[in-house]
């Protein structure tokens, strides 16, 4: 109940109870703990890039929201266009969008991008802040040089050929280095912030709600803004979500508490979902110091949860899953594994690997989160876990922690001293695109350098993700990569339960939503009836 009169007293105080606040204000009721960081280098996991990035800020290359019945893509951004060096697959060209202003005023130009550069990569840079460019490493690590060309072009250089870069790079945002002298330092501008996005910061109260406006001046005109304001409030508790939904405090929550759905339509809500690439897994510790090392004991975790009941209990907001992506994906490749619930070809398993009856005990420790970015309702799930392993003779014995610390313990090597030692983290993500299969498969992306977490490495699964990154013609590229995740699924370095829908609630009155098959969403066409 804390979680609840916490929210209301909040929403009191911002003047949230008091009936609509007009019809052209979208209130949002995020799964985050707190507000996502406003200053383009949001927190708080994934959620805090689609609701602190996208709606704020520009990349230079953007994600397409355009197109429903496909998994999304990049589309241009702040650079109209970019190309490879036919001389040098080293460098990437980008060629920036003219007429473009931050919401301060001032002019984007090919400047402001190598000042973006420095505050992530160049130490000695004033607006180089070490905390920041370590949280955003994983999209940076892989630019090595960066120069400006001229007024309208820029370049962009890895250290060996990387086809995969612009996917990287949609999330590193733009934010003006005017606005950043005028306040002096990244607390002060998380709080004023000024980026070129549809949406600007009007209002941000910690731990309560940020508040942006519609920028009646955003470049792309098919995507003004239709409402004047949208409100986000961090509601992590997924009952709370549903509660202030019916109360009328706020219009939209993300991943309502399954068993209130049919209760949510029955009443009139909206209940939308999509498929997209997400995976909701136990990262496995595939190190010397954990018996999920082995591999017959990952493929008997793998076998022994029965995805189907857990997707029941969901009330079918999920889909089962045998690999990080969903096997719709185009990129799927076709992996010897299937993943069918299996208890017999289990215990099998285990007892080859010495555990079970006549041999040693299997027990797991696991950290699992309370709450927080694409984790869906993490808590019910674990249990449902816990109970499945328990049928197989495994002891789980779960650390629940805050979202915060569960991500400080993923950019930890775990077979570094002083590490936290599980033998799994329980963690829900978005695998957006192929750049994502490198950052947590490729023996390259052992944290800090990636979210290899797992320590996953397999030869194969690198070269041919090596292969792949350094190639340019998409089918080949494309050919390649299904390979890799085939590889990825009969190894087994998580164990794969279910792909979430992405499911949220509406308000009847709300209208013009299309739900794109993407972690992120487009506000800008919705609008809210009185």
């Amino acid at each position: 109940m804390r979680s609840k009169s916490v929210f209301l007293a909040a929403a009191l105080a911002l003047g949230l109870t008091v009936g609509p606040l007009g019809a052209q204000t979208l209130r949002v009721g995020m799964t985050t703990s707190d507000v996502p960081t406003t200053g383009g280098i949001p927190d708080n996991g994934s959620e805090g890039g689609r609701f602190a990035g996208y709606p704020i800020y520009d990349a230079l290359v953007n994600w397409d929201f355009t197109k429903t019945d496909q998994f999304a893509d990049l589309t241009p951004g702040l650079a109209t266009e970019w190309h490879i060096d036919p001389n040098d697959h080293t460098r990437w060209i980008f060629t920036l969008r003219e007429g473009v202003k931050f919401h301060d005023g001032t002019d984007f130009k090919a400047d402001d991008v190598i000042w973006n550069f420095d505050r992530h990569l160049n130490d000695k840079a004033p607006q180089f802040d070490q905390a920041q460019s370590r949280s955003y490493r994983t999209y940076t690590s892989s630019v090595v040089k960066y120069e400006k060309i001229d007024d309208t072009h820029v370049a962009l250089y890895t250290a060996k050929p990387f086809s995969m870069l612009p996917y990287l790079i949609s999330r590193v945002f733009m934010v003006s280095p005017t606005q950043y002298a005028k306040v002096g330092n990244w607390v002060d501008f998380r709080i004023r912030p000024a980026g070129t996005g549809p949406f600007k910061v009007e209002r941000v109260t910690p731990r309560t709600s940020i508040e942006l406006a519609r920028n009646a001046d955003y470049w792309d005109k098919t995507r003004i803004p239709k409402i004047a304001k949208l409100v986000l409030m961090p509601i992590p508790d997924a009952n709370t979500r549903v509660a202030a939904l019916r109360s009328g405090q706020v219009d939209w929550i993300e991943y309502p508490a399954p068993d209130s759905i049919p209760g949510l339509k029955g009443a009139g809500f909206q209940i939308v979902t999509k498929p997209y690439p997400h995976i909701w897994a136990w990262h496995a510790n595939n190190s010397d110091n954990s018996p999920i090392h082995d591999k017959r004991v990952r493929l008997a975790l793998n076998y022994g949860l029965d995805r189907d009941a857990l997707v029941e209990m969901l009330a079918g907001t999920a889909i089962p899953a045998r690999g990080p992506w969903p096997d719709t994906f185009r990129l799927f490749g076709q992996p010897e594994a299937t993943y069918k619930y299996d208890p017999e070809k289990a215990k099998a398993l285990l007892k080859e690997a010495g555990y079970g009856p006549g041999g040693k005990p299997l027990k797991l420790k696991v950290q699992v989160p309370t709450a927080g970015s694409g984790n869906m309702v993490p808590l019910p799930m674990a249990e449902f876990v816990q109970q499945s392993y328990k049928e197989l003779g495994i002891d789980v014995e779960y650390e629940v922690v805050d979202w915060g610390t569960m991500l400080g313990a993923m950019r930890q090597r775990v077979d570094q001293p002083g590490s936290s030692r599980y033998d799994a983290i329980n963690h829900g993500l978005p695998i957006s695109d192929p750049s994502q299969l490198f950052l947590n498969f490729h023996s390259a992306a052992f944290p800090p350098n990636g979210s290899n977490w797992s320590l996953y490495k397999n030869p194969k699964v690198d070269e041919l993700m090596d292969k792949a990154f350094a190639t340019f013609e998409p089918k080949e590229r494309d050919a390649l990569i299904a390979q890799a995740h085939a590889l990825i699924v009969d190894d087994a370095p998580w164990v794969f339960v279910v792909h979430d829908l992405n499911p949220r609630a509406l308000s009847p009155k709300v209208k013009g939503f299309r739900q794109a098959q993407s972690w992120y969403q487009d506000f800008t066409q919705v609008t809210v009836e009185p």
